[in-house]
């Protein structure tokens, strides 16, 4: 089962269809950023996880028949990138410096196994049935890649030197997994290792303590690799998508592994992005296992508390850029109202305070942040209620770590 890098910024909020805090806009004469709204593919609903420097954005958008396809955004123009045959794809990293994409997609294979792996059924989308792979796509073409002896695998980020993370099925039985059974969302049925690619050929990376699930969700020039380890990941069909991350992780580029830590809980931990200066986000439970908070976690200072927005109970800290700007999202005590963040200069702000006061979107997460301090991720469509993906451009082309957020 293919754990995407939020679950809670994914298509259970098509499930839920959670409200959104409207903003007490502050300063609003001089907004921090302007607001596109990238769009779809002729459906309702888009998503975007990362952006590169130069401002093109990837990730996943519906079609009329509502199916979601693999999508890179540059401004106004929209390239469909496709799938391996079947219905539903999604690209989770943005062009590398060679102009490579990687992500999800479902092939024209049947699942022997009837997983739902990458989730795009618990997501929303229509149900496949079929195989999922991960894709490197270049130059137009989508092209698969392996799996560890299964049937499925996912990639959710390469490198400027074309190395690539993510996770894999072996074609060992999961013994941590709740009987299979579809009617109640649990659909995982073999082992799902965390993997790297590297010209072609797959590498399994180590779990922590025997754990026997994980994933590899980011990694860095240096080839460093951020992502998590835990027990079987399975989807509730009340909340959606759920995973039991134990340990949140960073491998070295020879494979050697870190446990991160935690803010205090045996569970949850897990991490979802790494800068260049080897500096790690993500999400950890506080002591006693009912509140997580985001983090920030470097060899220096090890993992800090990244705490919600001030009427929040909830927060994930989701991207990093190489200044150490952190983008995520707050989330009351109820689980269903998000609010995208920002972190600049030690100060976590209300991204929806720091655009236009009549913008008509509703900034949800803050998935990606650039060197430019471009921020993309997920936004609700206030007048209608649709979820889109937008990209927030600092005004006049400024730096957010060159003004005060007040």
């Amino acid at each position: 089962m293919r754990f995407r890098s939020l679950v809670i910024s994914l298509g259970i909020l098509g499930l839920l269809a959670p409200p959104a805090r409207l903003a007490a806009q502050k300063d609003l004469h001089s907004p921090r950023y302007t607001v596109i709204d990238l769009g779809t593919l002729g459906g309702t609903y888009s998503q975007s996880f990362s952006v590169n420097s130069q401002g093109v954005v990837g990730g996943q958008a519906s079609l009329a028949d509502g199916s979601w396809h693999a999508i890179l955004w540059r401004g106004a123009f929209k390239r469909d990138l496709g799938t391996l045959g079947g219905l539903n794809s999604s690209a989770f990293d943005s062009p590398n410096a060679s102009g490579q994409v990687v992500g999800d997609a479902e092939t024209s294979d049947s699942d022997p196994n009837g997983e739902d792996f990458c989730g795009f059924y618990a997501s929303g989308a229509p149900l496949s049935g079929s195989t999922c792979l991960g894709f490197l796509w270049e130059h137009g073409s989508m092209t698969p890649l392996s799996t560890l002896g299964g049937y499925n695998s996912a990639a959710s980020a390469n490198n400027n030197s074309g190395v690539i993370t993510g996770n894999a099925e072996n074609a060992a039985t999961d013994t941590t997994c709740p009987p299979y059974d579809p009617a109640k969302g649990q659909y995982q049925v073999l082992e799902d290792k965390p993997v790297v690619w590297k010209n072609g050929h797959i590498e399994e990376l180590p779990t922590y303590g025997g754990d026997p699930d994980g994933y590899g969700i980011a990694i860095n020039d240096s080839g460093q690799v951020a992502g998590g380890s835990g027990t079987c990941l399975t989807i509730d069909p009340i909340i959606g998508l759920y995973f039991a991350p134990v340990h949140a992780l960073l491998w070295q580029k020879d494979g050697t592994v870190t446990n991160l830590g935690s803010l205090g809980g045996a569970f949850g931990n897990q991490a979802h992005n790494i800068n260049n200066r080897g500096q790690v986000v993500g999400s950890s439970d506080l002591a006693g296992d009912a509140v997580f908070h985001g983090f920030v976690w470097s060899q220096s200072t090890g993992i800090q508390d990244v705490p919600p927005l001030p009427e929040d109970t909830y927060s994930v800290a989701l991207a990093i850029n190489d200044a150490g700007e952190v983008g995520g999202v707050s989330l009351d005590a109820t689980g269903t109202i998000l609010t995208a963040f920002v972190v600049v200069n030690g100060v976590t702000t209300n991204l929806n305070n720091l655009i236009p006061a009549d913008s008509p979107l509703q900034l949800l997460t803050a998935c990606g942040i650039n060197s430019r301090g471009e921020i993309t991720g997920f936004a609700m469509e206030k007048s209608t209620g649709e979820y889109r993906s937008y990209l927030a451009i600092p005004v006049g082309g400024g730096y957010p770590g060159r003004v005060s957020l007040r």
